[in-house]
C-alpha cells in the first residue's frame, strides 16, 4: 500500500471511530422517511457505496423508504463531447441502484437512488437537450432533473469543486437551459450561498413553471470572512430567504448544516454532537425556514457522506424529528417522506 493510500485509510478509519462514539437508535422508527439529497462515490480511499449508504439507516433503525442521488461530479466518461461526460455519472449511479436493488432483502428494503438528480451545463441553453436526451437514455427511468451549482464567494477560503462566477442564474443562456428542463417536467435543484438567493429568486421569476429545489437550506456560511458573524449572516440570509419563499415554484432542502462550511465545526469536539445538541444549534434556521417556505414546501435531507464529516445518520434524522416534533402528523410527513416524494415524483 503507498503511503498516500495507507493515510487515507488511517483518516477514514479514526473518522469511523469518531463517528462510532455518536451512534444513537431512531426516536421513531416507525417514520418513514425519504432522503431526497445523497451523493455515492469512490475517491481516493473514500468510498460511500449503495451497501454503506443502506447500512446508515439500518444501524440507526430509522424507516427509509427512498432516496435522491444528486450529482457530484463523479464518474465522467474520459472521452467524447464536454457537454456529454457528465453522463457517465448517471450510467454508473444507474448500475449501482440496479445492482442495489437485485442484493436488497425484505419489506423494508430502501429503494435507493429511486430518483436520479443529473449535471448538465445548462449555459447551452437550448442546446443542452441532447445532454438531457443522453441522461434519460442511461438513467433507467430514474432522471428526475437536474443540479446546477452556482455557489460562489470571493473569499478563497470559502471553496466550490464547481467553475462559478457571480450571477451565473441571471445569465440569459442559463435561463434558456433551466426553461428546456421546465419542458420535459424535470426540477432544477440550485445551490447557492446565502447572499446569492437573489439570483435563485431571479431565476425562478423568470421560469415560472420550473420546479426549482434549493439545495442546504439556502448556504448560510460560518468560516472564512464569516467566522464570527453568525448573527450577521442569519440576518441577510433571512431577508432573502423569507422573500424567495414567495415564490411559488421554489421548495427548500433543510440540511447541509453539519458540513464544516456551517461553521458549528462538529469535528472539533471529543465525540459526534446528539441529535439534541443538533436540533438546538438548527432550530433558529428551521423556524426560518418554516415560516418562508411551511412544511408543504421544505424536506429533510441528509447530504451524506458529505455531513457526515459532523455527526451520524442516526443522529442526523432524529435532531430533523425534534425539529418537526411540534408540527401535526401530517405537517411532519410532508418535512420526513412526502414532500420529497411530491418533488422528485417517486
Amino acid at each position: 500500500m503507498s503511503g498516500g493510500a495507507g493515510d487515507a485509510a488511517a483518516r477514514m478509519a479514526r473518522w469511523q471511530a469518531w463517528l462510532d462514539l455518536g451512534q444513537e437508535a431512531a426516536l421513531d422508527p416507525e417514520a418513514v422517511i425519504v432522503d431526497p439529497h445523497h451523493h455515492l462515490w469512490d475517491r481516493g480511499g473514500h468510498t460511500y457505496l449503495p451497501a454503506q449508504f443502506a447500512s446508515e439507516s439500518q444501524v440507526s433503525g430509522h424507516r427509509l423508504l427512498a432516496s435522491v442521488y444528486v450529482e457530484c461530479l463523479s464518474q465522467y466518461l474520459d472521452s467524447g463531447p464536454e457537454a456529454l461526460r457528465p453522463v457517465g455519472e448517471t450510467m454508473h449511479v444507474a448500475a449501482l441502484a440496479r445492482a442495489a436493488r437485485q442484493a436488497q432483502e425484505g419489506p423494508r428494503a430502501p429503494d435507493i437512488a429511486a430518483g436520479l438528480v443529473a449535471f448538465a451545463d445548462l449555459s447551452l441553453g437550448d442546446g443542452v437537450d441532447a445532454v438531457l436526451d443522453a441522461h434519460a437514455r442511461h438513467a433507467d427511468g430514474r432522471l428526475r432533473g437536474v443540479r446546477y451549482s452556482t455557489a460562489h464567494d470571493s473569499d478563497p477560503a470559502i471553496h466550490s469543486a464547481y467553475p462559478t462566477r457571480a450571477g451565473m442564474l441571471r445569465e440569459p443562456a442559463v435561463q434558456a437551459g433551466a426553461a428546456r428542463l421546465a419542458r420535459r417536467g424535470l426540477s432544477l435543484d440550485v445551490w447557492v450561498f446565502f447572499h446569492q438567493l437573489g439570483d435563485v429568486l431571479a431565476l425562478a421569476t423568470a421560469c415560472p413553471d420550473l420546479s426549482i429545489v434549493l439545495d442546504h437550506a439556502g448556504g448560510p456560511i460560518g468560516l472564512g470572512a464569516y467566522a464570527g458573524q453568525r448573527t450577521q449572516v442569519l440576518q441577510q440570509w433571512r431577508a432573502q430567504l423569507q422573500a424567495l419563499g414567495r415564490a411559488p415554484n421554489v421548495t427548500l432542502k433543510f440540511g447541509g448544516l453539519a458540513m464544516p462550511l456551517a461553521g458549528f465545526e462538529w469535528r472539533k469536539r471529543p465525540r459526534p454532537p446528539d441529535s439534541q445538541t443538533l436540533a438546538e444549534a438548527w432550530k433558529p434556521y428551521w423556524e426560518i425556514c418554516l415560516e418562508a417556505f411551511g412544511p408543504q414546501r421544505c424536506m429533510f435531507e441528509s447530504n451524506f457522506p458529505v455531513d457526515r464529516s459532523g455527526c451520524t445518520y442516526g443522529a442526523l434524522w432524529n435532531a430533523f424529528q425534534r425539529l418537526a416534533a411540534p408540527l401535526s402528523p401530517h405537517e411532519r410527513h410532508q418535512a420526513l417522506a412526502a414532500t420529497a416524494q411530491r418533488v422528485y415524483r417517486l
